[in-house]
């Protein structure tokens, strides 16, 4: 999933290019939107919590879209999930015990579960329907959440986080928008709650947007995270459907340095590898200046 302040509606409108062209169109920024042609629409929902869309494009396969916001489409999701864990499950140096919040589609954790060293893995996502929508549209997804070490829990995640104090060892925030009920998952006093429910030497991953048209929702997430963990880092690969195909990934630390490599994958990726791992921390000037003030080095 991901976390974009501004798309808060989408369209699907015919557009006249040929005969019943659908087409789906994510407005990214005020400037800039993503449209792509759709086959067949499979599910459109209201939740609780938002709008579930999910659809077959003729491009990239079946897409999952919440407040019409592309999360993630079956012929890309691998390069963000696999980013979203690896660089942090290969780098701690005993990732026993893992929490996901958010994430309901269950993309992280069945990259989580590729490392035989994890025992106990929590997917705690507010919206069930979410987690339903996967499982039945996105099973290449969502194969994961089948494996005996994992537990989910439809509930709210900052009360979870909260009441599980000195428990994880790593955390991984995988968000919707910070809107509504999601819209505290990106702030100084949830990054500290997250410091707390970590055992010694913990880490956290949140995911922060591009850094080319979302460079102050960037510095602000990883100021925000700053302000709580010793040691801050940055990475970025590629994701080819969200604005401007570029990603990053904010990682805080207790102690260890997600730089260093201790283990790789037990299963195969797509995208992620040592050299990857590596080569994505390797930051241009223009975001080493956006971030100087709160980067370790």
């Amino acid at each position: 999933m991901r976390f974009h302040a501004r798309v808060v509606f989408y369209v699907i409108e015919p557009i006249a290019i040929r005969k019943n062209d659908l087409w789906f169109t994510e407005y990214q920024t005020n400037a800039m939107r993503l449209g792509l042609r759709i086959t067949s629409i499979l599910k459109n929902i209201k939740t609780d919590y938002q709008q579930l869309l999910v659809v077959e494009t003729e491009e990239y396969g079946r897409a999952l879209i919440l407040d019409g916001a592309l999360m993630f489409t079956d012929q890309n999701e691998f390069t963000y999930h696999e980013m979203m864990v690896h660089p942090l499950l290969s780098s701690h140096p005993d990732p026993r015990k893992v929490l996901v919040v958010g994430g309901g589609d269950g993309g992280c954790v069945r990259e989580i579960v590729k490392h035989d060293c994890v025992e106990e893995i929590y997917l705690v996502d507010i919206d069930e329907e979410v987690i339903k929508a996967s499982l039945d549209f996105f099973p290449a997804v969502s194969e994961g959440l089948r494996d005996e070490r994992v537990k989910v829990l439809p509930m709210d995640a900052l009360k979870f986080i909260k009441d599980h104090p000195a428990t994880f060892d790593a955390i991984i925030v995988d968000s919707t928008d910070p809107v509504d009920f999601a819209v505290g998952l990106f702030e100084a006093p949830f990054y500290r709650d997250v410091a707390a429910a970590l055992r010694e030497g913990g880490m956290v991953v949140a995911q922060t947007e591009s850094p080319f048209v979302n460079r102050d929702l960037l510095s602000h997430a990883f100021l925000q995270m700053g302000t709580v963990f010793p040691r801050m880092f940055l990475c970025w690969g590629a994701m080819p459907t969200y604005p401007t195909g570029s990603w990053t990934y904010s990682i805080g630390s207790l102690g260890p340095d997600p730089r260093t490599i201790r283990r790789s994958p037990s299963a195969r990726t797509q995208y992620y590898s040592s050299d990857i791992h590596r080569a994505s921390f390797v930051l241009p000037p223009f975001i080493k200046e956006l971030l100087r003030a709160n980067l370790s080095q």
